[in-house]
């Protein structure tokens, strides 16, 4: 008989990512997915054609650390912890999404509507990953980093610019949510 596999608790996740970013306050280091690009980028040589990569890369080695730990759990969490059911949404979500005509909502963490890169809607995915990958690029340069970074690291830091940013994340949220997926998909 197969073990049902339950997200971890509040109780539990909470203080794990409090311990975590106590650790990277204690040596003296920020949590960041976004800075990770531009420490690849620099680390393959964009350095020597644009300034902004032009940095000592190295010294983020540790962070790279972390994008391929996160990429590793992500791997065992999908294909080891994860409890094969639909997934728990609200009833109006279900059907304001299969009013935008998606079918099987909440049987996938990936909608194929959005992600699914082959058929008829192939150009209109591509499109819509192309242009959301630009905007939260641009954004998180813009911002000066990336939701974990401003919500995990810069809060935990008690940065007032990470508090406005994650305050425009949620509300860049909102408006997609209530009014740019109605007018991709409606």
């Amino acid at each position: 008989m197969e073990a049902i596999l339950e997200p971890w608790p509040w109780y539990v996740a909470g203080p794990l990512i409090a311990l975590t970013m106590f650790l990277l306050l204690w040596f003296g280091k920020e949590f960041g997915m976004s800075a990770n690009l531009r420490t690849m980028c620099s680390a393959v040589g964009a350095g020597k054609k644009v300034k902004f990569f032009d940095f000592d890369w190295k010294s983020q080695t540790w962070n790279l650390v972390i994008v391929l730990g996160a990429i590793i759990g992500g791997y065992i969490a999908v294909t080891y912890l994860s409890n094969p059911i639909d997934i728990d949404l609200n009833p109006n979500t279900v059907a304001t999404l299969e009013s935008y005509g998606w079918d099987n909502v909440g049987k996938s963490l990936v909608p194929p509507e959005v992600f699914d890169l082959t058929g008829a809607d192939a150009f209109k995915s591509m499109a819509i990953l192309v242009i959301a990958g630009f905007l939260v690029g641009f954004g998180a340069r813009y911002a000066g980093g990336c939701t974990s970074g401003h919500a995990i690291s810069g809060i935990s830091n008690l940065q007032l610019p990470s508090l406005v940013a994650v305050i425009g994340f949620f509300i860049g949220g909102l408006i997609m949510t209530f009014f740019i997926i109605p007018l991709i998909f409606g």
